[in-house]
């Protein structure tokens, strides 16, 4: 087996600092898919993908995305050269990034690549995109390079989707999977846009929770009102808004919403038994988020609250005066604005329902309340005792010298859930990065000893999944 795949790795090897360069001449280009300024820059880095694949190997092409009144980002879609009769694996990712702002924050501007040491002393590269998702998406069309070089080609059939709008709610990407389905057809997608589990612990992600969101908006008089000449004749559309939020969970923490819990999947045992021997730090973690002590559900741990249970958060709370000194005023509006992560099988839409009936019933007399629904997708969990699975995990074992260990992940990544609908197909979440590596914030780093790996990682599961 070894022996076999000797020379992809060893070409990976010679190009080493060649590929560091192709890593820094992407993340040079401004592709900041939010700003209308940076079009040009969205398709460049496009142009730039495509190109990279064009000579491995593959048939590569820009698919233009929305409409002449509304265009979108272009879509990367390529081919490897058809092997017939061997499974085939789809690559997912995207080569826009978040806006840098704010600049004062960088200690080297954000597209102008920088190494230097990061965490533990190591060579990191410094810029935006470097971890989300350039650097890591990069890892695949390189791992294809190096079977072009040096057997003409992966034993297995790959296909790339390299998407210009996962930071802007990917507008344009369910569009084109419907559109594509036939061509899309897989035995399994890959997808490098998690992390590993901690420093020197590689990990595949095989669940996320879903989402739904919404804000609640009370409102009241038509306009601010003096608090002493109309307090205690009129309704406060903040004190009314802080006696719904405070209505969403009892006492006990748990969400108060009635049939919330219903559909949902609690973790199970043995999952429950691999967390707990997972290397976590409770005190570093809280180091890290700066808080004075965990809140977890019932009998749960921070693991299981993390990755296993759904919550429900305010994320902004807006209402009234908030200058210096006092205003003393009755405000006219208040608003909150409310996320729930979900886990497997909670229907967003459900829940959004119950939230608003639920919102209704605690709203007290002298104001009316609104919720304005936001975006939502499910949970999703994926059975680890498959095939692409097993390969995975030795790949990744091949290329990080440990067994990866299996994760779930309390955020949600939408693609995840689109792929697997429309596709039919598990989906491997094979993250290179760390969570601290400051994806979406100033100094965003990534490993380069670990961009090497991933790109070791990805040409090894092309190996393990032809043999499968």
């Amino acid at each position: 087996m070894a022996q076999d795949f000797a020379p992809v790795a060893d070409r990976l090897s010679a190009d080493a600092e060649a590929n560091r360069e192709r890593l820094f001449e992407l993340l040079r280009i401004p592709s900041v898919s939010a700003d209308p300024a940076h079009r040009d820059d969205c398709r460049s880095a496009a142009r730039w993908v495509r190109d990279l694949l064009q000579n491995a190997g593959c048939t590569a092409e820009l698919v233009d995305t929305g409409t002449a009144e509304r265009p979108g980002h272009p879509i990367v879609f390529a081919k490897t050269p058809p092997v017939a009769g061997a499974p085939t694996l789809l690559v997912y990712g995207h080569y826009d990034v978040q806006p840098p702002d704010p600049l004062d924050l960088w200690t080297t501007p954000p597209f102008e690549p920088a190494v230097r040491p990061g965490p533990g002393g190591t060579e990191h590269v410094y810029a935006r995109g470097a971890t989300d998702d350039k650097g890591q998406m990069l890892t695949h069309p390189l791992a294809v390079a190096a079977w072009h070089a040096a057997a003409s080609g992966p034993p297995v059939n790959v296909t790339f989707v390299i998407e210009g709008e996962e930071e802007v709610g990917s507008d344009h990407l369910d569009e084109f999977l419907a559109s594509h389905k036939d061509e899309l057809a897989c035995d399994a997608a890959v997808i490098s846009d998690t992390s590993q589990f901690a420093p020197g612990v590689p990990a595949i992600c095989y669940g996320l929770r879903g989402i739904t969101a919404c804000e609640v908006t009370v409102t009241g008089p038509k306009a601010d009102l003096h608090s002493g000449l109309f307090g205690g004749a009129v309704a406060n559309p903040a004190n009314a808004l802080a006696k719904i939020v405070a209505g969403l969970h009892d006492a006990d923490g748990r969400v108060a919403v009635p049939g919330f819990y219903d559909a949902v999947i609690p973790p199970t045992d043995e999952e429950r038994a691999a967390w707990a021997d997972l290397p976590f730090d409770e005190a570093a973690f809280l180091e890290t988020t700066g808080a004075p002590e965990p809140v977890t559900p019932p009998d749960a741990t921070v693991l299981e609250g993390r990755w296993g249970w759904p919550t429900c958060d305010v994320n902004g709370l807006t209402s009234g005066y908030q200058g210096p000194g006092p205003k003393t005023i009755i405000p006219a509006k208040a608003s909150a604005k409310i996320s729930f992560r979900l886990v497997p099988d909670q229907d967003p839409n459900a829940i959004l329902a119950a939230v608003r009936e639920h919102v209704q019933s605690l709203c007290p007399p002298g104001v009316r309340v609104e919720v304005t629904p936001f975006h939502g997708t499910p949970g999703v969990r994926f059975d680890t005792d498959s095939a692409p699975f097993e390969a995975a995990q030795r790949a990744v074992e091949h290329a990080f010298g440990t067994a990866p260990v299996m994760i779930r992940e309390g955020g949600t990544i939408p693609v995840v859930r689109a792929l697997g609908e429309t596709l039919g197909c598990p989906v491997l979440l094979l993250g290179w990065g760390q969570n601290s590596d400051g994806l979406h914030s100033p100094d965003e780093r990534f490993s380069l000893d670990a961009f090497q790996r991933g790109a070791l990682a990805s040409a090894r599961l092309m190996w393990e999944f032809s043999q499968v």
